[in-house]
This record gives structure tokens, sequence and C-alpha cells, in this order.
């Protein structure tokens, strides 16, 4: 019954998408910083942790570390093995996630007012002393194994792949946070507690905080639990050296459909022009029917039944990719008409009226994005790792609507790069 009035109070502990958010920096006794937004109104608290770095500390010759320790967080610690951990989280009424990335890790936690105490302290017995017993690492291994084999005839992974070995050249970057079964398969339990060290440090922890909490209780709270992290971890890899050589490279695969990722150099999120090029990017390919890559490769041409385009500001490199899906005898046309419209936004800019209804769009759509208090923690610690300002919420639609139409005609004569749109297509595409 507690369980469910957790889920209840979940669905419950939303602010409206048009109300302000109040945030408040906190910093503990300690001195680790954090975003708070208080919500006395439900008995609930959402907690976001993330810790840059992510599968990119792997150690050489240990692609996957990273991603099976945080895997294993969750399977015992101290005196509990996997089910005891579960059946502690689950009498609290908690929930706890822990997700690896490439430039970072997370880790979630929702709990009820009244079982803070407890609840944070199952989770600093997760984070700070895990057990990594040799049957769970044994067991999560599989299960990282299985998902590594599944991957492997995927046509999607299979693009990502070759996609990233083709630009990212030496970097962590250019092989999958996840590893490789033969990387993963020989990782050891030392491999995993030092991979535990190197990820979460306190000098690269990024917090935030929604719901039942005053900044006081906050700070005394994330001194208890993050108490006994290192220090600091091994110094982050440098800058990635991209290649784009705007060539199609096609990677053999028996499918009906072929799958093609395609990208050219990007742009730094706190370039004085990453708004214009954000709405360039919604223009076209972003989400909804309206953007050019939609209208031109599948409404008018029929090659494809999705297509899109993103902006990727990583940490240490920068792209604007796309990834369309077309039937074999269709992927040279879908790629030809791609470059076309590249070239021609390239040269021809948008026009004004394509302009207004992207800034209509955009500013519309990012009020909702605040739909929970999950939500908002998760857009909170985003935020710190952009190094954005905390009035950024309340004046991200202003800078959105400021851009002009000379300034983002501008950006699409200096940004896109026809000539290095680089494409990697798995599949048997008829003549590539």
């Amino acid at each position: 019954m507690r369980f469910l009035i957790a889920l209840c109070l979940v669905a419950l502990s939303t602010l409206r998408a048009t109300a302000a958010v109040d945030i408040q920096e906190v910093e503990s006794p300690n001195g680790i910083k954090a975003w708070l937004v208080e919500e006395h109104s439900i008995p609930f608290v959402a907690l976001e942790l993330r810790f840059r770095g992510g599968g990119n500390l792997d150690a050489e010759g240990k692609r996957g570390a990273t991603n099976l320790m945080m895997g294993l967080l969750e399977e015992g610690t101290g005196d509990m093995d996997a089910r005891a951990f579960a059946r502690a989280r689950d009498t609290l009424a908690a929930s706890y996630r822990f997700n690896t990335n490439a430039d970072s890790v997370s880790i979630s936690a929702r709990f009820l007012t009244e079982n803070k105490e407890e609840s944070m302290d199952l989770l600093r017995q997760a984070l700070v002393s895990p057990s990594f017993d040799e049957t769970a690492v044994e067991r999560v291994r599989q299960q990282v194994l299985t998902g590594i084999r599944s991957s492997q005839t995927d046509p999607n992974d299979i693009a990502s792949r070759a996609f990233a070995a083709q630009v990212y050249g030496d970097h962590p970057y250019a092989t999958e946070f996840e590893g490789t079964a033969e990387s993963v398969a020989a990782l050891t339990r030392e491999d995993i507690v030092q991979a535990h060290q190197n990820a979460l440090t306190l000098d690269r922890v990024y917090v935030s905080a929604v719901g039942d909490i005053t900044a006081e209780e906050l700070g005394q709270m994330l001194d208890d639990l993050l108490t006994g992290l290192p220090e600091s971890g091994p110094e982050l890899p440098g800058d990635a050296i991209l290649t784009f050589d705007g060539e199609t490279t096609v990677v053999p695969f028996e499918t009906p459909q072929s799958v093609a990722l395609f990208a050219q150099p990007g742009m730094k999120r706190d370039d004085p022009d990453y708004f214009a090029a954000y709405i360039l990017n919604q223009i076209l390919g972003g989400s909804g029917f309206d953007s050019r890559l939609m209208t031109e490769v599948r409404e008018k041409r029929g090659l494809t039944y999705g297509i899109g385009s993103y902006l990727v500001p990583r940490d240490h490199a920068e792209l604007w990719v796309g990834q369309v899906a077309s039937g074999n005898d269709r992927m040279a046309d879908a790629i030809s008409v791609v470059r076309d419209e590249w070239a021609k936004l390239a040269t021809e800019g948008v026009t004004g009226e394509e302009l207004e209804q992207a800034k209509t769009y955009l500013t519309g759509a990012y009020p909702l994005r605040f739909d929970s208090n999950a939500a908002i923690a998760r857009i909170l610690v985003g935020m710190q790792m952009d190094d954005l300002p905390v009035s950024y919420v309340e004046t991200r639609n202003d800078r959105m609507n400021a851009v002009t139409l000379e300034q983002i005609n501008r950006v699409a004569s200096e940004l896109m790069q026809p000539d290095k749109l680089t494409f990697s297509v798995v599949g048997q595409p008829a003549g590539l």
C-alpha cells in the first residue's frame, strides 16, 4: 500500500507548466553546491545527482568498466545482497536509478519526506560502500553482454558504432561506453572498484532537488549522503579531433531497409549564436512534420517514414547530426535529397515565416518540459553542467525570440558545411 501511495505521489507531484520555477542556490556545510526548488504541497522529493566524466573515464583496455560499475550499485552493500537491498528500498517506497553515458553518470532518487533519512542512508550505502559481490558482478556482466550481443544485430546500433569510428578517431567517443563483449568479459572486480573511485568524485558532482525539503535540510542531507566519496578523480580526456570527409561509407548488412547517420561540425553550447543554430535545426530537421527534411524526403517523395536532425554539443565535441531509414532501393535518393537541402539552406537561408513558426513551436514547448518534480530536477542538473545561470529558465524564451532573420541566415551560411556532410550507412543500399 505504501508503494502504491508513493506511485500516486509521483504522478501528483508536479509544478504547473505556466508557474514560475523559484530556484535556490544551496551550499552544504561541507561545500557541496546544489540547486533547489521547494514544493511543499506534497510530501515527496526528487533528487538528481550527476558526475561529469562517465564512460570517458574508462582506463585503457577497460572499456565498459564504468557502465558495469553503475549497474552494480543497486546489487548489494554491506550485509545486504541484491534481494535484501531491493526489499529495503521497496519498504521505504523509494526509487533509485543509476545510469551511464559517455560524458557522465547519474543517480536519480525519489522518496517520501517521512522516509527521507532512511532512504538517503540506503542510497549512501549504495554510493559509498557497494559490495561488488562476485555473484552480482557475474550476473550483471551477463546482462550487459546480452545487450552488447543484441546490438550487434541492430542496424541502428551498427550505424552508430560505424559512425563513431569514422568521425571520432582515437577519442573515447569512437567506441561505445558499454564496451565490447571482449572488454566486458575481461573486467575484474578490481577494475570495477577502480571505476567507482574514478567516476564518483566530489569535484565533479552536480546536484538538484525538487519537492518537500528546505535549503537547510538539503545541505545537511548532501553532506550525510556524499561524505566518504573521493575528493577528486583522474583528468578528463581532451577534445576530440573530428573527421568529416564529406563521403558516404557503407557497412554491408542483410536487411530490407538501410539506416544512415549523417553529420557535420556543430556548435558549442555557450556560443553566442547557439540559439540561432538551434532554431535553424528546428527548421531543417527538428521535431514535427513541418521541417524541410521531413517535407522533402517523406512528404513529397515518400523515401522514408521518418527523418530528423539535432545539435549535439558534447563535452569534448560539437556535432550536427541527422538520421534517416529507407528501403535499400531508395536510400541513395534519400541521401541525395538531404545533401541538396543542406546546400540549399546554407546558400539561401530561411524565410521569415519559417523563423516565426519555429520560434512559436520552441517557446511554446519549453514550459511543457517542467511537468514533474523529477523532470525539473533533471533540467536543473543539465543547466548546471552547461554552466547556465539560474535565470535561464526565465530568459530562455526571450533569448529565442530575440533571434533575427538576419542573424539566423548569417549562421546558416557560416555553420552549414555541405562539403563536410558525412554519411555512414548500414544495409544493402543500391547505388552507393
